[in-house]
């Protein structure tokens, strides 16, 4: 997939997430809406890069986080409207902080429990 924005929209529904070390995830923009971070920089009236080439680095995120993020994006996606019995999301307790961190980077990762 290049960088150009003319691509079908079959493209513009996935967008790619690149953690520090390089591993890149494909994941549906709804998914990455989840975050208010990505979901601002994916706008396509911010006139971010990250919006035109449907791609975000995040410097700071290993592979490794970035994946159990982009397991919490889908969690929260399928979770957003059934407010009732929602299943516990598995933190592993040697990535809580780094999680914790990430997702203050994120914004709005707890959308699920706000009211």
């Amino acid at each position: 997939m290049s960088g150009d924005s003319s691509g079908d929209s079959s493209d513009k529904e996935y967008v790619r997430l690149v953690s520090s070390d390089g591993f890149e995830y494909s994941i549906l923009r709804s998914a990455a809406s989840v975050s208010g971070t990505l979901r601002g920089m994916l706008s396509q009236s911010s006139n971010f890069v990250e919006a035109k080439q449907n791609r975000v680095v995040l410097p700071n995120i290993s592979g490794v986080l970035l994946e159990k993020v982009c397991e919490y994006l889908y969690y929260n996606l399928k979770h957003q409207n059934n407010p009732g019995n929602i299943p516990e999301f598995d933190v592993p307790p040697e990535m809580a902080l780094e999680l914790l961190v990430a997702s203050d980077f994120l914004d709005g990762m707890n959308s699920l429990y706000q009211e």
